[in-house]
């Protein structure tokens, strides 16, 4: 794959499609969905072997656990099962955050062998290659951990693991500041700051609807999340227009 090019080389020299199966059972995974996240996780780690020659580490490990996870859902008894329900996605989160952390203090960062295919040889031992990795890495061990914790809090202290908040809009938050980070720390020159806060204002708008979708706050509240996405959207796209004319950016 080295060298390759191409959209499908880009997609698979991205450690953000090394994440993907973990980011699917982190969305996915709830009561009555256990079967089908940890089935749909398994699907997409064995495609990411088959497909790379090679396969990294990241990619190996998420196709023992979710094999794992998959055989448990199919021979588990009924109480195992719930058991499973609630708590396999706090369990897979904490697992890759700890696997992150370990490849760090390992001096081997989940996104190293990503990063290498993108990067010439000459600047693999490169000081400021290996801060962006392990950057990077950290950044996606805070996002599975703040997953994990979200989920967390939503099966013990609500007694609702599907709780709109902490099943989905914190997780989701979380998973899509690492994938919006991942893309741009690393760049060369590195974008400015707008460039990255643009996803978040823009996710602003449907979390704002799907709040007063679902009644998972005050109505007042959904409204002024729609607003202020609205606001801050158009103030964003103004800047970078702005910034366009008088020759500051691309």
């Amino acid at each position: 794959m080295n060298g390759a090019t191409g959209w499908g080389a880009r997609l698979m020299n991205s450690s953000i499609t090394g994440m993907s199966p973990w980011i699917v059972f982190s969305l996915l995974a709830g009561p009555d969905r256990y079967e089908l996240a940890a089935a749909t996780s398994l699907a997409l780690a064995v495609l990411l072997v088959v497909v790379r020659h090679r396969p990294v580490f990241l990619e190996v490990a998420g196709l023992v656990f979710f094999a794992v996870l998959t055989v448990a859902g199919m021979i588990a008894p009924p109480d195992t099962l719930r058991w499973l329900e609630t708590w396999a996605n706090e369990v897979s989160n904490l697992t890759i955050a700890a696997l992150a952390v370990a490849s760090v203090a390992a001096r081997a960062p989940l996104t190293v062998p990503y990063a290498r295919k993108k990067v010439p040889r000459e600047f693999w031992h490169d000081p400021d290659f290996r801060r962006a990795n392990v950057v990077v890495t950290y950044v996606w061990a805070l996002a599975f951990l703040v997953a994990a914790l979200a989920g967390a809090i939503g099966d013990l202290v609500l007694d609702n693991p599907d709780n709109l908040w902490t099943a989905w809009l914190i997780q989701a938050s979380a998973l899509i500041t690492a994938v919006r980070f991942t893309e741009w720390y690393p760049a060369v020159p590195r974008p400015p700051v707008r460039s990255l806060l643009m996803p978040f204002v823009g996710l602003l708008i449907p979390m704002g609807v799907l709040v007063l979708v679902f009644d998972a706050a005050p109505r007042w509240f959904a409204v002024g999340l729609i607003v202020v996405g609205v606001v801050l959207a158009r103030a964003l796209r103004k800047e970078v227009a702005v910034a366009q004319q008088e020759g500051r950016e691309p």
